[in-house]
């Protein structure tokens, strides 16, 4: 039986990690369901999530592509396919297990109960909450935000989080293909759009641990598509542009 709840994980070579955060977010048992988008994966990601699917043929789903396509673009798939199938809450989070799948229970409650759209599992809600990250990288990402605050104006301390919940109205609201960035600068672009859109956007604090498995996806385009595009997305926002 379908649950009310989905949870989309992009991966790219999380052999290390996927079975892990799947078995984790079965035993929530709070009708939740599971998609992983997988970029053609050449460790075996996609062979693990067959096998495993095979035993909860009903909650497990998986979408394999052709090639390494992007997160944004992963998710970007993952939403149409879930407001296709009617979830009533979509929740996107990273394979690693640096969001910890109990939180989707908090992330969950914010969106039924308190009258929220989107909920943002935030790092910088209140202070930093960033575990086994170097120094650099903390002050890398936390001034990040800063700056998304200033250019956008978007009362968000975590614009760049990708352990998000949405409703399924907000995510509907959304020309979802229309949606341009795929590092850091979807996660911002999602955030704004909605914002401007008047729907509710409400942080929770989470602790973030840095993976301890697999290898981070980050490289220096995707810091300087989140830095530009984050003016861009301003500019078209002035001057009611929308790509």
């Amino acid at each position: 039986m379908k649950g009310n709840s989905l949870i989309i994980i992009p991966t790219f070579n999380e052999s290390e990690n996927i079975e892990l955060i799947i078995n984790k977010i079965l035993l929530l048992n709070d009708s939740n369901d599971i998609l992983v988008v997988d970029d053609n994966s050449p460790d075996g990601t996609s062979k693990i999530v067959s096998d495993l699917k095979k035993e909860n043929i009903d909650r497990i789903f998986l979408i394999v592509r052709d090639n390494k396509l992007g997160l944004g673009s992963a998710y970007k798939e993952g939403f149409n396919w879930a407001l296709n199938k009617n979830y009533s809450y979509i929740f996107e989070m990273d394979a690693d297990l640096s969001h910890d799948p109990e939180e989707i229970v908090n992330l969950k409650e914010l969106l039924i109960n308190s009258d929220s759209d989107v909920a943002i599992g935030s790092r910088y809600l209140d202070g930093v909450s960033v575990v086994n990250w170097p120094l650099s990288r903390i002050f890398l990402s936390y001034f990040a935000n800063i700056y998304v605050r200033i250019i956008t104006g978007m009362p968000i301390k975590d614009a760049t989080s990708g352990f998000i919940g949405y409703t399924n109205e907000s995510l509907s609201s959304l020309n979802i293909d229309n949606i341009k960035f795929n590092g850091y600068a979807f996660q911002i672009e999602m955030k704004f759009k909605l914002w401007k859109k008047n729907f509710k956007l409400r942080e929770h604090q989470i602790i973030f641990v840095n993976r301890k498995s697999g290898k981070s996806k980050m490289d220096k385009n995707i810091i300087f598509e989140a830095i530009f595009g984050v003016i861009r997305l301003k500019l078209n926002s002035i001057f009611k542009i929308d790509e």
